[in-house]
């Protein structure tokens, strides 16, 4: 990870050099595109070290799920698989096996020896060939095991109809008995033995598509091993995104389930337990970062994540007392996971306070910038905003140098109407960001090379909010409510006539 004096931020070059914003280099670090936000992205390079919580407070559109998600990739990878094992004694109560990255390896390399080789059908011992159905019995001709008829002779493939001739009843049945074996196609696998370094072994060919598997004495042994392991389905792989977002997540999203099954977990019928077992985002987030954006929109949920974060596990239950999940239960499923929370300012209290006081005790409350001094460095780095905005739409051209000037004159007046913040650039860039995109889409269409200044000025026409539409065409917002309900009061619709004219008359319905 790199080290806090590689980030420091000093401009390597002045505006005035700056021809398009295709003279902008990236940075690879995504810490480094958080524009304006230098406390908040110090705190999180010391939560990602040093795996403590975080509560980011401020308006929408500052950087808060950028932050977020940088953080996240600046974490070591997940080195743990989480499983549920059958449970033979207590199949409702299956059991948890936690696996690191070595075993994994390790039991991937056995299940690889326990699939064997492929080989092509005509590498395949003659007999071995026909009795799978890849090889004609009669021609000798190969193909695919889904034909049952020799695609040359028109014979069936088989070996077993070819004894008609010990059939007293061939004369009559022989056809009858063709066709039935032909459609059987052969059989699924066969067991031989042959001689290797020296010594004989048994050998297992198995149809596999158009190719043939073949199981050595070694193979074998390794897929009897398996099959006495208990069954078991990975609910949380090794290799997987460790930046979970959990915004709006229901009971079930964010705490985990157990599907339903019409047959109750029948053992012939049925689904076992352990395979309907689904997992939770706390538990996705296992050795990862959970983030959740409008936090108090959790409302009670916020207590589950606090119980998480407090025991670093959680059980698994149905959730559905109608279903046949709700008596399975799997205790103790771990979720060690980075809490990233996210607020506006007026939502704050709605937040609760044993939870902010988990995240105060084990990690940082940042309140994030809605502004930065109008500087010459800082002004390089909202063009840096620029150019990332534009190179990660992928659809626009770049910016000119005059385009980049209106942009930040842009910047200074919002953050003057705003945040009332003089000599300042704004850091609400999400609405920045849908400008510079409206002038490209300009730019795009009109098939200028680069966005230039009057892009811009007809992006700002087009990109107004609708309460400034509504401003300019009413007078104030007030006025354009007060004229769509005057309006709406004169038309007539169906619903409007059958409760307010005709309540006995059926025509209202019409």
């Amino acid at each position: 990870m790199p080290s806090e004096e590689d980030h420091s931020e000093k401009p390597r070059r002045h505006l005035e050099d700056i021809e398009t914003t295709e003279d902008i280099k990236i940075s690879h670090d995504p810490l480094e595109r958080v524009i304006g936000q230098d406390e908040a992205v110090r705190l999180a390079r010391i939560a990602a070290s040093q795996r403590r919580h975080l509560l980011l407070v401020g308006p929408p559109g500052t950087g808060k799920s950028m932050i977020a998600q940088a953080l996240s990739l600046h974490i070591s990878r997940p080195t743990e698989e989480i499983r549920i094992v059958h449970n033979p004694e207590n199949p409702e109560r299956p059991l948890v096996e936690v696996k690191g990255i070595d075993e994994v390896r390790k039991e991937m390399e056995s299940k690889g020896f326990a699939e064997g080789e492929y080989i092509d059908p005509k590498e395949a011992p003659v007999n071995v060939a026909e009795r799978l159905g890849y090889r004609c019995a009669s021609c000798g001709t190969y193909s695919s095991p889904r034909e049952s008829f020799c695609t040359k002779c028109g014979r069936t493939k088989t070996t077993q109809v070819r004894s008609s001739a010990t059939n007293p009843f061939g004369d009559l049945l022989g056809g009858l008995v063709e066709v039935t074996m032909g459609q059987l196609g052969g059989r699924d696998r066969v067991t031989t033995t042959r001689k290797r370094f020296g010594k004989e072994e048994v050998v297992v060919f198995e149809r596999s598509g158009e190719m043939i598997k073949v199981l050595d004495q070694q193979a074998l042994e390794k897929r009897r091993e398996l099959e006495k392991e208990s069954p078991k389905k990975v609910i949380v792989p090794i290799d997987r995104n460790p930046f979970v977002l959990a915004t709006g997540a229901s009971e079930v999203e964010l705490l985990g389930d157990v599907r339903h099954d019409p047959y109750g977990g029948h053992p012939q019928l049925g689904t076992q337990p352990y395979d309907r077992v689904v997992a939770g985002a706390i538990h996705s987030a296992h050795e990862g970062v959970l983030f959740v954006d409008e936090l108090p929109h959790l409302g009670h949920l916020q207590r589950f994540i606090l119980t998480a974060m407090q025991e670093r596990r959680f059980p698994i239950a149905g959730r559905n007392p109608q279903s046949a999940g709700a008596s399975v239960r799997v205790e103790s499923v771990p979720c060690d996971f980075i809490f990233i929370g996210a607020c506006n300012i007026q939502d704050l209290p709605h937040i609760m306070s044993p939870l902010r006081s988990r995240i105060n005790g084990g990690g940082y409350e940042v309140l994030v910038e809605t502004a930065m001094p109008d500087t010459d460095h800082n002004r390089l780095k909202l063009l840096q905003f620029i150019a990332q905005e534009i190179a990660f739409d992928a659809k626009i051209p770049h910016a000119s140098r005059d385009a980049i000037m209106l942009i930040i004159e842009e910047s200074r007046k919002r953050a003057k109407v705003i945040d009332n913040r003089d000599r300042s650039l704004t850091l609400r860039l999400r609405e920045l960001g849908g400008l510079i995109r409206a002038a490209g889409d300009i730019a795009v269409v009109e098939e200028a090379k680069l966005i230039e200044a009057n892009h811009i000025r007809e992006a700002l026409k087009r990109a107004r909010p609708v309460e400034e539409q509504i401003k300019e065409r009413f007078g104030s917002y007030m006025g354009g409510v007060a004229s769509d309900a005057s309006m709406s009061e004169k038309e007539s619709s169906p619903y409007h006539y059958w409760n307010y004219h005709v309540h006995d008359d059926k025509r209202g319905y019409s």
